[in-house]
């Protein structure tokens, strides 16, 4: 799993019918202190995240592995949505 925050969204019309009816979100990977880290990748969401939220992400063949995405061709996939990030005692996230 890898820590991210929803930056934004893609819609496209014309895609591959197992993809018909999911939500696509651009996030990119971020540190525990919620700075951005890594670069961006698209991710079927399949909880209503939306910009701004911090999530959690599979990748590569666990992004596979959810009711909704599986059978589905998809190298990313939105599986929960962070209240609180707490590091070493320090709370360094809360869902505000």
């Amino acid at each position: 799993m890898v820590i991210a925050r929803v930056v934004g969204e893609v819609v496209a019309t014309i895609k591959d019918e197992k993809m018909i009816g999911r939500k696509l979100l651009i996030v990119r990977e971020t540190s525990v202190t919620n700075e951005l880290v890594g670069k961006p990748v698209v991710a079927i969401d399949t909880l209503d995240a939306g910009v701004g939220d911090v999530v959690l992400i599979a990748q590569g063949s666990s992004a596979r592995q959810t009711a909704l995405t599986k059978e589905t061709p998809t190298d990313a996939v939105i599986m929960a949505i962070v209240d609180t990030l707490q590091v070493e005692g320090q709370v360094t996230f809360r869902k505000g």
